[in-house]
């Protein structure tokens, strides 16, 4: 049966199509949709982790009872992760393990733009890259089979392009695969005496999958007819190339970018009169040539900063006037923003009437920072506004808050908070509770009270656990009600010990949530002093010198109505 399939939907259809029977994520663009995906197979145990680290711990405690297991996340997430990724490298896995790390070439949702496959080269792990849907079933798969068959977890890469773009696959049936645990310390515990003895065993599997590189077929040579250049690419670039080139270059289509195939490479160069290499993001493929002592180019022509495209190939290999062709007009660009009713906007709003610095997070709420608002003063990774807002007030650094969602505290803010608490830090930290993890697009967490099926669970409660590890001032506001939010917040900053307020009301897209109606403007109120724009809601806008509600976007949540003096702003009856 074939049909078409987004490359994350492809990826987990191969994971189950091998045999994969459990599943431990963190959700992060673009890698999401993999686990929710596989979710959905009734074989598969499939969960949220509150963070990558406990999502790969959990997935190797799986392999090692026998199972077939998988954990995904975007490239900041490997960060995370990093700790347990390089010790499994050494002890290796019994039942198949396999990672799934998204890359984001462009920085379409994340805050840096980092080369996953330094990752793969650092922790001796083989990496394979699909380029579409098909090929993400079939390296689904076989990522168990090396992982099996060489003792090694294996790292799956996708990149915003292929996780996100549909091509065609066919589908296949599931296989059951377990395997039984049989107690092997020196294997699996990782103290010194035993460590030394595994590093020759990962330096060995390496050299042994350089030699199946070799002959993979997922390393492939097309043959081109002109052989005054040939091309090695991967992924991605890989599709660009050959919509640029077609087939007139030889081109090494590589799928399993580490560790490399060595003579295939040099085969290549001595067959061609120039090797180019085409790839996103650092000159990975391309400091591999060089190290073998090949003549070879490539970021001379292609930046290591945003994603290519096949107008950037076409430029690159010196084609574009003959295969590219550029956009005549300019896009304008849109720039993000909260939506209507969000509830974060309120409390964004106080902390820049207040001129408080802020140290912000990773999540919807990073969408503060943006003007009108414009409320946040530093985004880093997940967890470090609370952890950075303990070292700026201990340097002196004057009155300040960390802000941070419900689903990014239980990621790894409440060590944070630990951290703050156990050192006596006079820090007022804010978490923004929406009730859901917002900005991958409404998954579960620890506080909701449901796991990823959906079925009800174990619901962390935020003010205990705040008060559990220390923190003695925990209050709760409504981030609708601006009065309430400026009280609080004056009243904590001036506290002489730490303090965490909870903004809590859900994401005003969930279902669930019922909306008042539009607000009302009054015209013969209203003079355009323009108060009400103030908070930038997309569902405000001045036309002819007036205020005007888009109906189809308010949410009637009253926080515009606030800011008017005038009063020209009020709620509508409700029937």
């Amino acid at each position: 049966m074939k049909m078409l399939m987004l490359g994350n939907e492809a990826v987990a259809r191969g994971l189950y199509e091998a045999g994969c029977s459990f599943v431990s994520s963190y959700p992060g663009t673009p890698s999401t949709e993999i686990t929710e995906a596989i979710a959905k197979y009734p074989e598969v145990y499939a969960e949220w982790a509150p963070n990558e680290k406990v999502a790969m711990e959990s997935a190797f405690g799986a392999c090692l009872a026998g199972k077939r297991t998988f954990c995904g996340m975007k490239h900041v997430g490997l960060n995370v992760a990093a700790d347990p990724l390089f010790t499994i490298s050494y002890t290796g896995v019994n039942g198949g393990m396999v990672i799934g790390v998204a890359d984001d070439a462009g920085m379409h949702s994340s805050q840096n733009e980092q080369d996953s496959r330094h990752y793969a080269k650092a922790a001796k792990i083989p990496m394979l890259e699909p380029a579409d849907s098909a090929e993400a079933i079939a390296m689904a798969k076989l990522a168990y089979e090396l992982s099996e068959q060489y003792d090694t977890p294996v790292l799956l890469k996708m990149c915003t392009r292929v996780s996100h773009s549909q091509s065609v696959v066919e589908l296949g049936e599931r296989i059951e695969v377990s395997k039984t645990y049989e107690k092997n310390a020196p294997k699996y515990i990782m103290m010194p005496g035993n460590a030394k003895k595994r590093h020759p065993i990962v330096e060995q599997r390496t050299a042994a999958l350089v030699k199946w590189a070799e002959t993979a077929e997922i390393n492939r040579l097309e043959e081109g007819e002109d052989k005054s250049m040939g091309i090695i690419t991967s992924s991605t670039s890989y599709q660009y190339v050959k919509e640029v080139c077609g087939d007139k270059y030889p081109v090494l289509k590589l799928g399993m970018i580490w560790p490399m195939p060595e003579q295939k490479l040099r085969d290549l160069a001595a067959s061609v009169d120039k090797l180019v290499v085409v790839e996103e993001l650092d000159g990975f493929i391309e400091e591999h040539c060089r190290n073998l002592g090949l003549e070879v180019t490539g970021k001379e022509w292609f930046s290591c900063i945003d994603e290519l495209s096949q107008n950037k190939v076409a430029a690159g290999l010196g084609k574009a006037a003959a295969q590219g062709k550029a956009l005549d007009e300019t896009i304008p660009a849109r720039p993000p923003v909260m939506c209507a009713g969000c509830p974060h906007r309120g409390l964004f709003y106080t902390l820049a009437k207040n001129k408080v610095t802020a140290l912000g997070d990773i999540g919807c709420y990073t969408l503060g920072a943006v003007p009108p608002l414009g409320a946040l003063d530093t985004t880093i990774c997940m967890g470090a506004s609370i952890s950075g807002l303990h070292g700026f007030t201990k340097a002196g650094g004057g009155k300040a808050v960390a802000v941070i969602g419900d689903s990014t505290f239980m990621h790894s803010g409440v060590t944070g908070l630990i951290n703050a608490a156990y050192n006596e830090s006079n820090s007022t930290v804010i978490i923004v509770d929406n009730s859901i993890t917002g900005m991958t697009g409404h998954q579960q967490n620890p506080t909701t009270g449901f796991n990823l099926k959906g079925d009800p669970c174990t619901k962390i409660d935020l003010e205990t656990l705040c008060k559990a590890v220390g923190i003695r001032r925990v209050r709760v506001v409504d981030p609708y009600d601006l009065a309430q939010c400026d009280a609080a917040l004056k009243e904590e900053l001036d506290a002489d010990e730490p303090s965490v307020i909870i903004s809590r009301r859900p994401c005003a897209l969930l279902k669930y949530v019922k909306h008042k109606k539009p607000v009302i403007i009054d015209p013969n109120k209203c003079v355009g002093c323009k108060s009400c724009m103030k908070i930038g809601c997309p569902a405000i806008s001045m036309v002819d010198g007036k205020a005007t509600i888009d109906n189809t976007l308010c949410t009637g949540c009253g926080v515009c109505g606030q800011l008017c003096k005038l009063s020209a702003i009020s709620a509508a009856k409700e029937d």
